[in-house]
């Protein structure tokens, strides 16, 4: 199968090596791209831990200039790449959820003392969830530090708009509502939403699929579990 992979460059990479690797031809089509912020501050605090909720903002992290006064901090992150990708950056401690804001939520409060300290969740300028707000109902004080921003492509790569005018494409795959309304939208302004009749869409979860509603997917398929793993198996070999 021909698919087009909708992540920011940053994220893609694993992405098409395990596509590849099951037999599909991957084509790039980022719709984000990352900017980190190296000027924002990180609050000078005895935090008790770290959340992270997306794999740049673990990246973003591990190139800020204050990293070394955190490394040590104990780090929860939603998910299995978010903890690859803070192991990586070189925090020390590091736990996932493996799934997404709530389960985070709960992991914590299971975990953690309200009492103990502060906590600090790392994030982008967009954020999906209202994690600190979940905490917060539990007694812990969440602090919100912006390290990077994403931003929305203002059109359609030219290889995405490229392989679905030529019928080149069977499907698409989404991992955040905020990518597939950004699909959505360039699809619809280039005049291309026909070009989706024959093609399947690949949702980690049902929030981004109601992201795409209103295009004319061949079918729209939703992973059971937020994780790449559980995406990748809806596509087979």
């Amino acid at each position: 199968m021909r698919l087009l992979v909708t992540r920011p460059d940053e994220d893609a990479g694993g992405t098409i090596a395990a596509l590849e690797a099951m037999g599909h031809e991957a084509i790039a089509s980022p719709l984000l791209t990352i900017h980190p912020i190296a000027d924002a501050e990180i609050p000078d605090e005895k935090w008790q831990a770290i959340l992270i909720t997306s794999a740049n903002g673990a990246r973003a992290a591990g190139a800020h200039p204050d990293f070394e006064t955190i490394k040590f901090i104990p780090v929860f992150t939603v998910g299995t790449a978010s903890a690859e990708a803070a192991r990586e950056a070189g925090f020390a401690s590091v736990t996932t959820a493996q799934g997404n804001v709530e389960t985070l939520t709960a992991l914590v409060v299971s975990r953690l003392d309200p009492s103990a300290g502060p906590l600090l969740h790392i994030a982008g300028s967009v954020i999906a969830g209202d994690l600190k707000g979940g905490l917060e109902q539990h007694g812990f004080q969440v602090e919100r530090v912006t390290l990077y921003e994403a931003k929305v492509a203002g059109h359609l790569p030219e290889a995405a708009c490229e392989a679905l005018m030529s019928g080149a494409v069977d499907g698409v795959l989404f991992y955040s509502p905020r990518t597939a309304a950004t699909f959505a939208a360039l699809v619809k302004s280039a005049g291309l939403g026909a070009a989706l009749k024959p093609v399947m869409a690949y949702c980690l979860s049902q929030p981004v699929a109601e992201a795409l509603d209103g295009l004319p997917f061949r079918d729209v398929r939703v992973s059971e579990e937020p994780g790449q793993g559980a995406l990748l198996s809806l596509i087979g070999n």
